[in-house]
């Protein structure tokens, strides 16, 4: 990173703040054909932004100064940017032409995705049957993490495209409440069930795989007729076929693809399951068609670099701490969450690659909810409120089911809210409409205040002609491509997560001291909420 262009980003800071992005626009009409563009079937607009000419050079001189361009190539070609692991982080080959995989790894993903294409088809034709000998008529998806949030966003958000032939479910959290729930729907001479778990030790879907065997053989079926009713995602064979999934039902995993990459791989098999093979190789097809664009275009012209730029643009000149996601489509509803790991879990780090400590703050919080809803609930806290949120709007042009003006509404709600956000309401304008109202000059000086609207608040805005499985796909290889930008600038690994695992080595240490008369190696507090939870377990 050059210090220098650092150094001309904050000077340059102080000088954009105190404008006004509508003032942008007066300034130049061609604001908008300026600073929007068009790549694998996604259009961004970020117009509404403090931004200048001057702005994108510098963050331009700042990608360079990263050596961005050979970082990109280094990801895609399989170099080991995961240097704390000492591997690649290779999911874009599983949506392209295996561009940074040898001949034999290309081999056996190709073998993979034929095999869950047949797996697909056994399942919709009502070929793989259950102890009972009757077709299965669901699925339930056991995993966590990537394991999950990946395949529930992307199931939900292709939702107009089920095949309807089997139900799709998904348990992660280890609260028996979920899977109790989802257990008292089903029955288990017609439920199939995928262990998703690189390890097959991930606590959480462990005991959740174990409880569902339990189920299981509580109602009838045999240990020996187990296989007809699990199947597993893992590398770890030994365990999968211990537990009693038959070796030609365990789908591979490969450590060069990470749990939050991971729904390019048979990870995603609820997915294909939920909208055929088709539909999930579209997917890949539009994340591919993002990888491509990212590679190739240039940086003032690339989408993912683009919105990796702003948001170190954000974080470290405006020094904001969150950004906000909120979808205008009802199906997106799960991409939120989705982000949040992708984002947080990426490059929620404290050190660079060499690991020293960072010299710049990295990710903040992500948060976010399906508009219009959240109109409704926090948009009070982004006009009025005193904290400076950059956030990305995503809504399509087209609704899967229309009816009547509803969508038309959706996407109008969508643009006034960034207009609202961008223009606001001044002291001035209110005062001249209250006393347009008749209202008292006293009635004036005491509300009027209450109703201005700041406004020259930042947004994006991503949009598409319907959300289809193939511009899904390049939404998320968007945003994960954004996340390695960031990565990059702040010179961090966006694939390591060495914080998670703290959690779950000290859970065994608090599950010991509640199991024991001992209290174990922790703290008071803890131990003190040990000795409640003991006193008051029923």
């Amino acid at each position: 990173m050059d210090k220098e262009i650092w150094q001309a980003l904050e000077k340059h800071q102080t000088g954009i703040a105190a404008l006004r992005i509508e003032k942008l626009f007066e300034d130049d009409p061609e604001r908008f054909e300026k600073y929007s563009l068009e790549a694998a079937g996604l259009m961004l607009d970020y117009s509404k932004n403090f931004i200048t000419e001057e702005t994108l050079e510098l963050l331009n001189h700042l990608a360079e100064s990263c050596d961005l361009a050979s970082r990109i190539e280094d990801l895609l070609t399989g170099k080991k940017v995961n240097n704390t692991e000492d591997r690649p982080a290779l999911h874009t080959a599983l949506r392209g032409d295996g561009d940074g995989l040898d001949a034999a790894t290309r081999k056996i993903v190709n073998e993979t995705f034929s095999r869950m294409g047949n797996f697909v088809s056994q399942l919709h034709n009502g070929d793989w049957l259950g102890a009972s000998g009757n077709p299965i008529t669901d699925v339930v998806n056991i995993g966590i993490g990537g394991s999950d949030l990946g395949p529930v966003m992307a199931s939900t958000a292709l939702t107009p495209y089920d095949q309807k032939k089997v139900g799709v479910h998904f348990v992660s959290n280890i609260d028996p409440e979920q899977l109790s729930e989802q257990l008292e729907v089903l029955d288990p001479y017609t439920t199939l069930f995928i262990v998703s778990s690189k390890s097959f030790s991930t606590i959480e879907t462990r005991m959740n795989a174990e409880s569902a065997r339990e189920w299981c053989k509580a109602n009838g079926i045999k240990q020996e007729d187990i296989g007809k009713h699990f199947v597993a995602v893992s590398t770890n064979i030994k365990a999968a076929t211990g537990f009693g999934i038959a070796e030609e039902n365990i789908f591979p995993m490969w450590d060069w693809v990470g749990g939050r990459y991971s729904l390019w791989s048979a990870i995603g098999l609820p997915i294909a399951i939920k909208v055929g093979m088709d539909n999930f190789n579209a997917m890949r097809r539009g994340g591919h068609l993002m990888d491509q664009h990212f590679r190739s275009a240039p940086f003032r012209e690339n989408m993912p670099v683009l919105l990796g730029l702003l948001s170190v643009w954000y974080t470290n000149f405006f020094k904001t701490e969150t950004q906000i996601i909120i979808p205008y489509d009802y199906n997106l509803n799960k991409f939120p969450s989705y982000l949040q790991q992708l984002e947080m879990e990426s490059n929620g780090k404290s050190v660079t690659r060499d690991g020293k400590p960072v010299a710049c703050m990295t990710k903040g919080a992500i948060f976010g909810e399906a508009g219009s809803n959240t109109q409704h609930s926090f948009h009070q806290l982004l006009h009025q409120g005193t904290h400076c949120f950059p956030i990305d709007f995503i809504v399509p042009v087209n609704s899967h089911h229309p009816i009547g003006a509803q969508h038309d509404y959706l996407f109008a709600n969508c643009l006034s809210q960034t207009r609202a956000l961008m223009k606001g309401r001044s002291l001035e304008d209110i005062q001249k409409e209250m006393r347009g109202q008749g209202k008292s000059e006293e009635d004036i000086t005491r509300l009027a205040p209450h109703r201005v609207v700041p406004g020259n608040k930042p947004t994006n805005t991503l949009t598409m002609e319907k959300v289809t499985p193939e511009t899904l796909g390049a939404l998320i290889a968007l945003y994960e491509h954004k996340v390695y930008t960031e990565s990059v600038i702040w010179d961090i690994n966006a694939f390591d997560q060495w914080g998670v695992e703290l959690g779950k080595v000290l859970s065994e240490d608090v599950y010991a001291a509640m199991t024991h008369e001992t209290p174990g190696d922790i703290d008071g507090s803890t131990a003190g909420l040990v000795e409640y939870y003991k006193k008051h377990q029923k």
